[in-house]
Formats: structure tokens, C-alpha cells, sequence
């Protein structure tokens, strides 16, 4: 069977590093016997440049009847008027896509470690998942309001929303080492109250997985001083936005942090967390293992070639084990010369 993938090169090292991660997944193919149509779209900046929006139709109807998104990086500081941002294409396609759930690994192999800002005791052996739900919350909630006086922002969700954000956790860690925390700010928040009972109540269909429910704070704190004990952290949107953000220092590097947004039946967006970095664009020294290991996600999670995504991990934390890594990561080499690396180890 034929997968149709969309590729979004998007903005600033978007293209650069989305080049690579599509010669890396046409080796794959051929290696590992599974067939895909690609279409590349303009997106983001580049979409205003050459469409007057962020998110053409004919960008939109491709997502639409895609299997699977690629997207590089959106956004740079040639569109910074208030109106048609890149930023708001990404918006857009989430909703027009109903991406509700952001997956986005944290892994600290033997090899990466020393990478780390934290002490390698203390993030030696780290994998774990943070689940954030993407639609919902305080980002979405109406009503809103502001003046000069007072400011009004509503957090509210839906046990609908929290059903549908926790099966996606559930089902996670069932895969996994069977361990699932919810966290959310309980002892304050009525929304909180409503999301652990909803966590409560799916729980006894995964009789396998054992949960735990912690407050935001102490998480945070948590994933600083033990994040090795993590395996899947589900949570709504503005915990989700700030943990997961914290947790991307974790391995070292922006760089290294893939990330995916699930639909419930459409199709998924994979990407790396880091920016558009336009300061280096064009410059063959962005980081590409993030979008790679994205395309790794992309490979298990849609295609469903688990052997393709497991050996192009291997051979990415292999290389940062060696040394040979972007100069983000204290290495000396150039992009085009890691996507060469990898070929050469495929």
C-alpha cells in the first residue's frame, strides 16, 4: 500500500532540514520495502510570499487527503505585521485538521547524556512522553475580554475533551512501561477537578496501567530533579505548552526534540519543536535531527514501518554518540554532512 505524505518545508532552516529528513526517508523506502507519494506545499511565510496566506487551499485540501504531514519551521522576522502571520497556519491547520493531541518525547540515551545541562545522573535513562491536549483550555475559552483595567481569560473543558485526551495517554502507555500522570493544578482549579475525575474514570478501562495524578508545580519540579521516573504525562493545554517546553532542555539541545499532532481520524502532523532560526538559515549548519526524528514518529505512527523508524533512531543517537553533531550540540559538522553521515550508516 501507497502512503501519501505532505511535506511542509516552511521558513527559515525549514527547507534545508526538510531536504535531507525526504532523501533519508526515500532511502528508507528502498531499504525497507514500503512505497509513499510526496507532495512538498508551500506554508507559513513563505505561503504569504507566494499566496497572500499562511495556509493556501491548495495547501489545506493536500493535508486533507494526506496519510501524513511533514512540516520543517514556520515564521521570521520579515512577517511581523499583525495580520497574516506565518504563526497562523499553524493555527489553522490544526483546526481545520482537528489536531487535538501533541506527543512530544523526551530521550536521554547513554550516548546523550553528557549533552544535558542537568547532572548525567540524574537524566540517564530519561524517555519519557508528554500528551498535551492542543484545542481546549485557557488559549480557546470564552469569554475573553481586555482593557486598560481589567483583562478576563476562561479556562474551561468539556468531559468530552478530557475523555478524548486521555485515551490517547492511555493507549500510549499501554504500549510503553505502563505508567500514566495526569497532572493538573487540582487543588485549585474547578476544570482540574473535572479532568482528574475524567482520568479517574477512564483508568479502569486500562486496568494495565498505573496512574498517578500530580499538581503542575510539583512536575516541574519533578522533571528537573527525577525525569527518568516519567513515562507519560498527560495534561491540558497551558501545563502541557509550559512542561513541555521545559522538558525539550532535558536532552541537551532544541534540536534533538521531535514532536506529532494527532487527529482522531484524519491525518497526523509530525515536526520538530525548535524555530524557524533564520539567523542561520542557508547556512548548512542547522541541527536536522529533530525533524529526522520526527520523521522516525512519522514512520512508526502513520506508516507503520517500526523497523524503518527504530534503525533510523539507532543510527541518529549513534552519531551524537560519536560526536558527529551540529555546532549546537559542541560538534563541528554541517548539516548536509550529517544527512550524508546517516546515509552512509542506513
Amino acid at each position: 500500500m501507497s502512503h501519501k505524505i505532505v511535506a511542509l518545508p516552511g521558513d527559515g532552516i525549514g527547507p534545508e532540514i526538510m531536504t535531507g529528513a525526504l532523501e533519508i526517508l526515500e532511502q528508507l523506502s528502498n531499504d525497507f520495502n514500503f512505497e509513499y507519494e510526496l507532495e512538498i506545499h508551500d506554508f507559513g511565510g513563505i505561503a504569504i510570499d507566494h499566496h497572500g496566506t499562511p495556509l493556501p487551499d491548495t495547501t489545506l485540501n493536500a493535508c486533507k487527503n494526506a496519510d501524513a504531514i511533514l512540516l520543517g519551521a514556520v515564521g521570521g522576522p520579515k512577517w511581523t505585521g499583525p495580520n497574516n502571520r506565518p504563526e497562523q497556519g499553524l493555527l489553522g491547520i490544526r483546526k481545520a485538521l482537528g489536531l487535538f493531541a501533541n506527543i512530544r518525547p523526551t530521550i536521554v540515551t547513554n550516548g546523550t547524556s553528557h549533552l544535558s545541562p542537568i547532572k548525567e545522573s540524574r537524566v540517564a535513562g530519561t524517555d519519557f512522553i508528554i500528551v498535551r491536549e492542543l484545542t481546549g483550555g485557557i488559549y480557546f475559552g470564552e469569554p475573553k475580554s481586555l482593557s486598560t483595567e481589567n483583562a478576563l481569560d476562561s479556562l474551561t473543558y468539556t468531559r468530552a475533551e478530557i475523555e478524548r485526551i486521555a485515551r490517547v495517554g492511555f493507549e500510549l502507555a499501554q504500549k510503553r512501561r505502563k505508567k500514566l500522570t495526569s497532572v493538573d493544578k487540582e487543588n485549585v482549579l474547578s476544570s482540574s477537578k473535572l479532568w482528574r475525575n475524567v482520568i479517574n474514570s477512564i483508568s479502569v478501562e486500562y486496568p494495565e496501567v498505573e496512574v498517578n495524578h500530580l499538581l503542575v508545580d510539583a512536575c516541574a519540579m519533578h522533571l528537573i530533579t527525577n525525569p527518568s521516573q516519567f513515562d507519560v504525562i498527560v495534561t491540558e493545554n497551558l501545563f502541557g505548552d509550559i512542561l513541555s517546553d521545559e522538558a525539550s532542555v532535558i536532552p541537551g539541545s532544541l534540536g534533538l526534540s521531535p514532536s506529532a499532532s494527532f487527529s482522531e481520524q484524519g491525518p497526523r502532523l509530525y515536526e520538530p519543536i525548535h524555530g524557524s532560526a533564520p539567523d542561520i538559515a542557508n547556512q548548512d549548519i542547522a541541527n536536522p535531527f529533530g525533524m529526522l526524528l520526527s520523521v522516525a514518529m512519522c514512520l512508526r505512527e502513520s506508516l507503520e514501518v517500526h523497523a524503518a523508524a527504530d534503525k533510523l533512531e539507532t543510527v541518529i543517537y549513534q552519531l551524537i554518540k560519536e560526536g558527529k553533531t551540529t555546532r549546537d550540540l559542541n560538534g563541528q559538522y554541517h548539516t548536509s554532512e550529517i544527512i550524508q553521515f546517516i546515509k552512509n550508516n542506513l
